[in-house]
């Protein structure tokens, strides 16, 4: 972890000279051998098709994407590379350890945790292997919806206060093998719900339903409160990202100490300065 400190360390400072970067960047449940046998005809295929029958499928507008910097969801954006990088590492580290479920926090508000998640979420589900789901678990500020363009009704809000099943709220958003369950308005006492049963046993349903999906959850920022300590027992892995500027080397450090060695899958280094950046905006250690 001393290299991390000492790389975002450097990258705070060269900022301070730099002028800053914009932040970058369901189907319904099978039985266990109704599953099974649907991947292995996918395979055979060399890809994983989902089809949406109960899931709302949404069409999103494109200058919204780009407008929030949605950069992976068209293959032919230049852009959208990194992401496919940052899937690839992030793949690897969770298939190793046998991962699912990946929490993407940030020390800090503004650090762009919420472009990140939503664009590796998309890069996985372009992914012919993978299919993918996106939680948006900020419940103190939710952004997900809003960066995509998706106004739901019921949302994930409903949901965790009794009012709508989890079904019901979930989207695709015009995209194979994504899906989404967007937050539309904060959730009062979210860390009491995070940490609540209902929460676990739906982490562990979104986890199990399928074998290969990667569930992502956007938290808050983890100086925001205690709602990210209060989720990530309740998840396998969590990425760490961090805008160049954003936060303070205390602010960096601090966050560090509430997530435990054994799940921090990496950090990603946000809005790198323009000289070192050439045309990415992460670095990823």
């Amino acid at each position: 972890m001393e290299r991390i400190k000492q790389a975002l360390e450097k990258a705070r400072q060269q900022s301070a000279g730099a002028a800053p970067h914009p932040a970058h960047p369901s189907a319904p449940a099978l039985t266990a051998p109704a599953a099974a046998a649907q991947q292995a005809d996918a395979l055979a295929s060399g890809a994983i098709e989902v089809n949406y029958t109960q899931t709302e499928i949404v069409r999103l507008d494109r200058a919204t994407l780009e407008r929030n910097r949605i950069v992976a969801f068209e293959k032919t954006n230049p852009d959208n590379w990194v992401y496919d990088v940052l899937r690839t590492q992030v793949l690897q580290k969770m298939d190793e350890k046998g991962w699912r479920t990946l929490a993407i926090t940030s020390p800090t508000v503004g650090s762009g945790k919420t472009v990140t998640a939503i664009n590796l979420a998309i890069s996985i589900a372009h992914h012919t292997q993978r299919t993918a789901m996106l939680v948006d678990f900020d419940l103190r500020r939710p952004r997900v919806g809003t960066y995509l363009g998706v106004r739901k009704t019921p949302s994930l809000s409903e949901v965790l206060t009794g009012k709508a099943q989890l079904a019901d709220a979930m989207v695709n958003p015009d995209l194979p093998r994504l899906v989404v369950l967007p937050t539309s308005r904060p959730v009062p006492h979210a860390a009491e719900v995070l940490s609540s049963v209902v929460v676990r046993s739906m982490v562990a349903d979104l986890r199990e339903r399928y074998a290969d999906r990667i569930v992502i959850f956007d938290l808050p920022p983890v100086m925001a409160g205690d709602d990210v300590m209060a989720l990530l027992p309740s998840v396998d892995a969590v990425l760490l990202v961090v805008g160049n500027g954003d936060s303070t080397r205390k602010e960096i450090e601090e966050s560090m100490r509430h997530l435990p060695p054994e799940q921090l899958l990496g950090v990603v280094l946000n809005k790198a300065e323009a000289e070192v950046r050439r045309g990415y905006g992460y670095g990823y250690y």
